[in-house]
């Protein structure tokens, strides 16, 4: 006769749930460190670590955007819909799910990048670049940066393939 309800312990599947939710927050902070090192490489006239450093304000910004991002990547994990159907294993290494958010960060860092670039270019009269000369201007550019990733890794871990 089948069993009607859960087959394994309760507690194991708040653990085996755990063990995704810690995994997928690794790999996104992972992709999220991929991220700035690109923000590094478009914009290496700004020594972003250096004048964030400068001012206070700055620091503050920085770190609040790294708890936005942090937030946004774990409220992704735990809301990131998933069917316990498959092995233990297979559930939490699920390299379908894994390719799936490395897709969609990357393809979604390289529209904010175009979309960046356009908007720059359709506002000469702004220049986006001056922000270098003020430790605040970088630390709000770094917070924006930081929101966006978080965004869009929220997205795609939250997504419906």
């Amino acid at each position: 006769m089948q069993e009607l309800g859960l087959v394994a312990p309760y507690w194991v599947i708040v653990l085996i749930w755990l063990a995704k939710v810690i995994l997928l927050a690794l790999i996104s902070m992972f992709l999220a460190w991929l991220g700035i090192r690109v923000m590094d490489a478009l914009t290496p006239h700004i020594p972003h670590r250096q004048r964030i450093g400068e001012d206070p304000v700055a620091t503050g910004l920085f770190i609040a955007g790294f708890f936005i991002l942090v937030g946004l990547v774990i409220h992704g994990a735990i809301t990131a819909l998933t069917a316990v159907v498959a092995p233990i294993l297979g559930y939490i290494f699920d390299f379908r799910t894994w390719g799936v958010l490395a897709i969609s960060f990357v393809v979604s860092l390289l529209i904010g990048i175009a979309i960046f670039h356009i908007v720059d270019r359709l506002t000469p009269k702004i220049p986006f670049m001056s922000i270098s000369k003020s430790p605040v201007a970088v630390g709000i550019y770094v917070f924006g940066y930081l929101v966006f990733f978080g965004l869009i890794l929220h997205a795609a871990l939250t997504g419906p393939l």
